[in-house]
């Protein structure tokens, strides 16, 4: 049996879309998370009448193939998300994933840039010209000031920035919306990418088709010139590195966590705490800076 023939599959990921809002791409990679588990077990059987065992000998060759933890974890998540999915709707009695462990994952700190760094990129990008220059302007501009995915920033209808509109009204994963404020800089970006595109875009970031956004890898490329025009390096450089340079500076200058995760839109504040590095960076200089006895030690 060919994991296309599994309707279950098909009504899981039908409901990601339905339900969560899911994205096209999020569809695809549960779609090959699922497959890859189907090809495990040489399509003898369907996907959604897997055991434990089953999931938790495919997980073990997984680990020992070499695969880094993460694409196992996200491997595990996928099955558990469907399994689950099954449950709920009384197709299993059980999630056979649930028991099964996830693996280690390394403790990585989130890569962003300086602010030097985020200054020359923005003065790069006013540098460029036409209207790919206005989009890598407005697009640094809104990335770095709210903090939005680049999906999410893509999706802006050319209308929704059309006002003098202090707040931006953004829906996010899973279709919950968000309230972000928009800097002056970034509204006035914004204006001029407006002014300048083709009167029927629908979106602010219109594709060369302008009914459709601009792709990410489109938004990507625009986003390198940036960069080798500012003397950084491209290969550490993308949109996300943006948003953990939009939080990290946030918190690094005294934003609250809590209002941090709203701006986010991370459902859970265990995700915004990745950034909590700052803050020990933070708090280790203010009592550098302030306690008695450090000063004291300072001026033997």
């Amino acid at each position: 049996m060919t994991l296309e023939l599994d309707s279950r599959v098909e009504a899981f990921l039908e409901m990601l879309a339905a339900e969560r809002g899911a994205a096209a791409n999020t569809r695809d990679a549960y779609l090959t998370d699922l497959t890859d588990f189907s090809d495990f077990l040489g399509h003898t059987k369907p996907v959604s009448t897997a055991s434990t065992a089953e999931i938790a000998s495919y997980m073990q060759r997984l680990g020992t193939s070499g695969m880094a933890a993460r694409t196992q974890a996200r491997r595990l998540s996928a099955l558990k998300q469907f399994f689950l999915f099954l449950l709920r709707e009384g197709v299993r009695e059980d999630n056979p994933a649930a028991e099964v462990g996830a693996p280690k994952l390394p403790k990585t700190l989130p890569k962003y840039l300086s602010e030097s760094e985020v200054d020359a990129l923005l003065n790069a990008a006013r540098n460029m010209e036409g209207l790919p220059g206005l989009k890598a302007q407005a697009g640094l501009e809104i990335l770095y000031s709210t903090g939005l995915r680049v999906t999410e920033m893509l999706s802006l209808l050319a209308s929704s920035l059309s006002t003098d509109a202090m707040m931006l009204l953004i829906k996010g994963k899973g279709g919950k919306e968000r309230m972000i404020p928009l800097s002056d800089a970034a509204r006035q970006a914004a204006a001029a990418l407006r002014a300048a595109s083709p009167a029927k875009a629908r979106y602010l970031f219109a594709g060369r088709d302008i009914s459709q956004p601009m792709t990410r890898q489109g938004f990507a490329l625009l986003l390198k010139q940036a960069a080798n025009e500012a003397g950084l390096d491209p290969a550490k450089l993308s949109p996300h590195v943006l948003r953990h340079s939009f939080a990290s500076h946030l918190l690094a200058h005294g934003a609250d966590l809590r209002a941090l995760q709203k701006l986010l839109g991370h459902a859970d504040i265990a995700t915004t705490e990745i950034y909590t590095h700052v803050l020990a960076e933070r708090l280790h200089e203010l009592v550098q800076a302030h306690h008695p006895l450090a000063i004291q030690r300072a001026g033997d």
